[in-house]
């Protein structure tokens, strides 16, 4: 008598961009789940759902995953797609991570009691981006003009920026700019537009989209003379200015613990949103060179990474 082989489980991944710029990352998710005891393609299978930058597609792939009866539904690295899970579905697991207040946003009714179906882990890179306006200010004292680029795709993200930088460049006397791009295009769109604004500098917002696009981004604001701050360190490795957040690896490590002990059995609402507190300071001092900036020693001090 031939015994039925027991049924593998099944995580449901979505994401808004496209699996090549996400490569790093989704080895720490897989780096997390291994510490659970699960392996893709041994005892665990995944079914991806990539919007490749349609973040009006999230909803619809969601509910595919949705109707696939997953055992966990994931959202990595975007508010629109933890919004997209969490609207497809009350009934199965779904673990989260993203990079603003989940509890501001509607997504668990606290950080402890996540409540419902859903847990996950975030960051402080919204919450820190007038941070980020600071040290671009100790870096360039006489820079006037500051530039914001945004994705408008992601309201949530983009409105919080926003409302917060324009409090924060008020408060320094500074000029503040908003660009918006969702798409590679419009990303180069807005670099041409930094001249005509006469902008000395430009704060990239947190967004999964610029995150993916790092070393673009950095080759754009070496090309433009640019200086430039980005939430991850790929933007100063890739030849980017500076950088300024939480490291997106060790929070994909984190969620794929979570989604491991969901799928043995734990229950979201028991799992408290996990914090991603350890912010990180990169300078790249070469290519503050190649743009005439002189990094104060004191900034250099207190970096966590200088590239030279």
């Amino acid at each position: 008598m031939v015994r039925a082989q027991p049924a593998v489980p099944v995580i449901g991944f979505l994401s808004p961009e496209s699996p090549d710029l996400f490569v790093d990352r989704m080895g720490s998710f897989r780096a997390g789940l291994g510490e659970t005891g699960y392996i893709e393609g041994q005892n665990l299978s995944i079914e991806y759902r990539w919007a490749e930058g349609r973040v009006d597609h999230l909803p619809a792939l969601a509910a595919e995953l949705v109707q696939r009866q997953v055992n966990v539904l994931v959202a990595l690295g975007s508010t629109p797609a933890a919004l997209a899970a969490k609207a497809a579905t009350s009934a199965l697991p779904i673990v989260f991570y993203v990079g603003t207040d989940p509890v501001k946003i509607g997504l668990v009714a606290s950080l402890n009691r996540p409540g419902g179906n859903i847990t996950g882990v975030t960051t402080l890179n919204v919450q820190i981006a007038a941070k980020r306006l600071e040290l671009l200010h100790e870096l360039l004292p006489k820079a006037a003009i500051i530039a914001l680029l945004v994705n408008p795709a992601n309201s949530v993200v983009a409105a919080t920026s926003e409302r917060e930088l324009a409090q924060a460049t008020r408060e320094l006397g500074l000029e503040l700019h908003v660009l918006r791009a969702s798409t590679e295009r419009e990303i180069d769109d807005a670099f041409a537009t930094l001249a005509q604004l006469r902008a000395n500098a430009l704060i990239i917002e947190a967004d999964a989209l610029f995150i993916s696009y790092s070393k673009q981004l950095a080759a754009l604001a070496t090309r433009r003379a640019m200086p430039a701050i980005h939430a991850t360190r790929d933007f100063v490795v890739a030849g980017g200015l500076m950088s300024y957040g939480n490291s997106p690896s060790e929070s994909y490590r984190q969620a794929g613990i979570y989604a491991g002990r969901v799928l043995k059995g734990e229950r979201p609402a028991n799992l408290p949103v996990q914090q991603a507190t350890k912010v990180n300071l990169a300078i790249n001092l070469k290519a503050a060179k190649t743009l005439g900036v002189s990094v104060p020693n004191t900034l250099i001090g207190r970096a966590d990474e200088v590239i030279e």
